[in-house]
């Protein structure tokens, strides 16, 4: 018996499939659409967050989520490390780094502890690490004491560069050099290294005094002041050890030496006034 086909069809190719309609879901304009929704969602998301602070309060909500799991993995702060310290008290050090132990290491701010740490007195520099799992280095550069500095009546302890250390407990450097002037603090190393030129005499210089902000008086031991001129000084003071050596100018019964002529050394007797021949003046 022969069955016809329905009412209204057509019989396909013998031996092949009839086609099967594409889902919806898998067509490439509708996964575009889609796809392209979501970005206009997303962004529109993200830009609300934003607006409103959510995004940052997201953000810093899973940062301080993670620290806490990393503080319960071990990451915590055990031991501080310090090197360079001498003049420093260990517990201002500590105080300024602003930490516990057991603290978070990752919590740790090492850029706000390096600027708290610099700004102590004797602090020159310093560098603040972590190193985990469990330990923070810090390393400082101290600041040299130079000199003490006297300024209307007041006296500061002083290091290479100028600035002032401390105002306070100066008995322990009251064997340095003092110098005197608004302006002394910032020309105290060069005075030095000029004076360090001679050591014999630098061991007698116990003050210098800062003049017109030009030039330095030197005050020896004995009383006698010493002159030097604004520009040469470490040659005026070079002519000064000569003559000491050949002439013994200094042992002699001395108020002032006059080095601010470039061709003659001054002398002026204590008492008398009266000056040392011109022999021992005339440059020869």
């Amino acid at each position: 018996m022969t069955i016809a086909p329905p009412s209204g069809s057509t019989p396909g190719p013998k031996g092949k499939p009839r086609k099967r309609a594409t889902p919806l879901w898998r067509r490439r304009w509708f996964r575009t659409t889609i796809a392209a929704l979501l970005l206009v969602l997303a962004g529109g998301s993200s830009w609300w967050m934003f607006r409103t602070g959510a995004l940052s309060r997201l953000a810093d909500s899973a940062k301080w989520q993670a620290i806490a799991v990393s503080a319960h993995a071990g990451l915590r702060i055990e031991e501080v490390l310090v090197v360079g310290r001498s003049n420093t008290e260990r517990d201002h050090l500590l105080r300024a780094l602003g930490t516990a132990r057991n603290a978070p290491i990752l919590a740790f701010d090492v850029a706000l502890a390096k600027e708290r740490v610099e700004a102590l007195p004797w602090v020159r520099s310093a560098s603040v690490e972590r190193m985990l799992p469990d330990t923070i280095l810090l390393t400082v550069e101290e600041r040299q004491p130079l000199a003490l500095w006297q300024n209307d009546g007041q006296f500061a302890l002083i290091d290479y560069e100028g600035s002032i250390i401390q105002r306070q407990n100066l008995e322990a450097y009251q064997d340095l050099m003092i110098v005197i002037g608004a302006d002394a603090p910032q020309h105290t190393a060069s005075l030095l290294e000029t004076l360090g030129s001679q050591p014999e005499l630098m061991s007698l210089v116990r003050a210098a005094i800062r003049v017109g902000a030009r030039r330095w008086n030197l005050s020896l031991v004995g009383g006698i002041n010493v002159q030097l001129p604004e520009e040469n000084a470490s040659m005026a003071w070079t002519r000064l050890a000569q003559y000491q050596r050949t002439h013994g100018v200094l042992e002699r019964d001395v108020e002032l030496v006059d080095l601010r002529l470039p061709d003659r050394l001054i002398v002026r007797k204590a008492v008398t006034g009266e000056s040392f021949p011109a022999a021992l003046g005339q440059e020869t």
